[in-house]
């Protein structure tokens, strides 16, 4: 587990909101014990709280740029196919500083732009700065399971694994009272929504994307079939037992 959080702001007065990065980043050091780091540069600002876990040397931490500096990552959560990734990229020429699943997303976010998505097994919310265009592209794995809170204005975009994170920044606690009277029933708050109007829970399988005062949400995951018809399968009984083990296998 860690954390990240971060700032985009569309003009001067979001930039302020950079000042906060330090602090809010230090409110995850629980989802993230053994690093730190934030990147500020411009109207953007990243922070990472870092659980070492398959690269464990600094080579993996966070925030981490590409040798050109053109683009930034912080990420939350685990690529299980990265070693394959990987091995694709090396062919095509990429040339790797560790042994972290961080550094792979990132290069083929660079060789793919938002098409990496498709290519990830895992589960993940990352965030990569591009300041070429600058720009900055948030995503949410496919069931959501890792968090990815955010709230956005006229001045900037904030984000952050955690509610606290976001309240470091001065969010507004403004309460929503429908999200309230859904915790009292159903004993959690559906998504988008949170207890406070001015946040959102990013929906899995959704991405934001930002340049300069746009800003872009879509969807870039649906479950198969989820709204159509189901056919009835061709393969067969004994060679659809063989897919399922296969399927459950890979699965955890």
């Amino acid at each position: 587990m860690c954390g990240i959080t971060g700032v985009y702001a569309f003009n001067e007065i979001g930039r302020f909101f950079t000042i906060n990065l330090f602090a809010a980043n230090d409110t995850l050091a629980h989802r993230g014990p053994d690093t730190g780091n934030t990147f500020v540069e411009g109207f953007v600002g990243l922070g990472h709280r870092r659980l070492s876990i398959i690269d464990t040397s600094s080579g993996g931490n966070q925030p981490m740029s590409d040798p050109t500096r053109r683009y930034t990552i912080v990420f939350n959560g685990e690529i299980f196919n990265f070693l394959e990734l990987k091995a694709e990229l090396e062919g095509k020429g990429v040339t790797f500083k560790s042994t972290s699943d961080t550094e792979v997303l990132l290069h083929l976010y660079m060789q793919e732009g938002i098409g990496c998505l498709s290519r990830l097994n895992g589960f993940f919310a990352f965030a990569i700065y591009d300041a070429e265009e600058n720009s900055l592209f948030i995503a949410r794995d496919r069931m959501g399971i890792k968090p990815l809170l955010y709230s956005v204005d006229e001045d900037r975009l904030l984000f952050a694994s955690e509610m606290k994170a976001l309240l470091t920044y001065g969010v507004s606690r403004e309460l929503d009272y429908v999200s309230l009277q859904q915790f009292l029933q159903l004993n959690y708050i559906p998504a988008p929504n949170t207890i406070f109007k001015g946040v959102k829970k990013l929906l899995p399988g959704h991405y934001i994307y930002l340049k300069g005062s746009e800003f872009t949400q879509k969807r870039w995951y649906t479950i198969p079939q989820a709204y159509e018809k189901a056919s009835a399968s061709t393969v067969g009984y004994e060679k659809a037992k063989v897919q399922l083990v296969e399927l459950l296998d890979g699965s955890v």
